[in-house]
C-alpha cells in the first residue's frame, strides 16, 4: 500500500533585509529562510527533514510490539 502526506509551503515577503522566510504549515517548527524563494524553500526542506527525524535517544524505548514502521519519501 502506497501513501503519501501533502505539506503546503508558505513564504512571506521579504524583509526590510531581504530575507524570506518560508514555513511548512503543517508541522510547527518546520520553518527557514533564504535571500531568494528558490532557497527559501530549498532551506525549508531541509529543516522539515530535520524537525521529522527521530531523536536518537528515544529510538528503542518503545516494545518492538508497540511499533510500526513508516516509511516517508519526500520528492520535490
Amino acid at each position: 500500500m502506497a501513501a503519501s502526506v501533502d505539506f503546503t509551503i508558505s513564504f512571506d515577503s521579504p524583509d526590510e533585509d531581504g530575507w524570506i522566510v518560508a514555513r511548512v504549515l503543517e508541522v510547527p517548527g518546520a520553518l527557514s529562510q533564504g535571500r531568494t524563494r528558490e532557497e527559501a524553500r530549498e532551506n525549508v526542506l531541509d529543516a522539515l527533514s530535520t524537525v521529522l527525524t527521530p531523536d536518537e535517544e528515544l529510538v528503542g524505548e518503545t516494545a518492538d510490539a508497540d511499533r510500526e514502521h513508516l516509511r516517508f519519501t519526500a520528492a520535490a
